[in-house]
């Protein structure tokens, strides 16, 4: 995966890295309801991309687009009425020959998933993987890469290999069902190491912090984890850019007293429903006592609450918090560049 977007063109893209440019060509708020669509481990991944991804050309931002367009508009297709319904209308909208490379797309998507990715992949690495597996599977996946790419991993092979697979790729035929989830699954590994050796940390994190402090606090936490057994550097790095509700303990005590001037009595209880201790402890020493004993009272007497209510009103407390910071009407202990340290 390449970290800079500027040497990138539309047909060296991966699957994931398209999905990336679609959610940061959306408003961060579309971004973080799509976000909460994906199932947490497709998310890593993507986030990983947006963080990888700087200085991509508008031109393929478009194309990106115009894809998801074509893909979405065939879908709608094939639900009226099935694939020749869709190739029909299909050819209509788009032409003879976009309808059939659409056509191929959407086969390729429903079949085999993952391709994409590898073509991004190091060839001697890329090889190196390979090298474990059958040269059926071998075959089937080269024959989905560009020659260019199928040639460079050959030469990775001694000779017994290369030329096994190579005859293996003359003689494809039709693949069964019980062969494609096995290439699936091949595909997923080594796409899996890909991303897991090729991360790195860049300016597209930001991104991702500002989708995930759109999301709830729970999943932002979640999301984080995982990325973190990842790719600690880059967990690091997003931490940073963003705010959760607990990070409130690193604010010292005259922000805390500023954004409490700022923040609705209501959400602040709702918001220490779930709270640890010690972060009461903190918002309550920089009250005065009678609004402490209110907020405290609010809190005995308030009974069980929507777990989804609790979030809203932290996700509100975070937004008061960072429009604060931003305007450095406040400052977050731990967080920034060394250059930012107060002492």
């Amino acid at each position: 995966m390449s970290g800079s977007g500027a040497s990138l063109t539309y047909d060296k893209l991966a699957g994931k890295q398209k999905v990336a440019l679609l959610l940061m060509s959306l408003d961060v708020d579309t971004a973080a309801k799509v976000f909460r669509q994906i199932e947490p481990h497709e998310v890593e991944s993507i986030a990983i991309e947006i963080a990888n991804l700087q200085g991509v050309r508008s031109q393929v931002i478009d194309q990106v687009i115009e894809e998801f367009y074509e893909l979405m508009t065939a879908q709608e297709f094939y639900i009226e009425g099935g694939v020749d319904y869709a190739h029909t209308l299909l050819e209509k909208t788009f032409g003879s020959d976009r309808a059939r490379e659409i056509i191929e797309k959407i086969n390729l998507l429903t079949t085999v998933r993952g391709f994409d990715i590898l073509k991004q992949s190091d060839s001697p690495q890329l090889a190196n993987f390979l090298a474990k597996e059958h040269p059926q599977i071998i075959a089937l996946i080269l024959s989905h890469l560009m020659p260019e790419q199928t040639a460079e991993v050959l030469e990775e092979f001694d000779e017994e290999l290369r030329t096994d697979v190579l005859m293996r790729i003359a003689s494809l035929g039709k693949v069964s069902p019980q062969l494609v989830v096995e290439i699936e699954n091949v595909v997923d590994r080594i796409a899996e190491a890909t991303i897991s050796q090729n991360m790195a940390a860049t300016g597209g994190a930001q991104i991702v912090a500002s989708i995930l402090n759109k999301s709830t606090n729970a999943h932002a936490k979640l999301l984080l984890e995982s990325i973190e057994m990842k790719n600690p550097d880059l967990a690091g790095d997003i931490k940073r850019r963003m705010f959760l509700f607990e990070d409130i303990i690193l604010v010292d005590d005259k922000g805390v007293q500023r954004i409490l001037r700022e923040v609705d009595k209501r959400d602040l209880a709702l918001s220490l429903k779930v709270a640890e201790d010690k972060l009461r402890t903190k918002i309550f020493r920089n009250m005065s006592e009678r609004a402490a004993a209110v907020i405290r009272e609010e809190l005995e007497f308030m009974g069980p609450v929507k777990l989804k209510e609790v979030e809203a009103a932290q996700m509100r407390i975070v937004e008061i918090i960072k429009r604060l910071e931003a305007n450095e009407e406040i400052s977050v202990g731990g967080r920034g560049k060394a250059e930012d340290v107060f002492v």
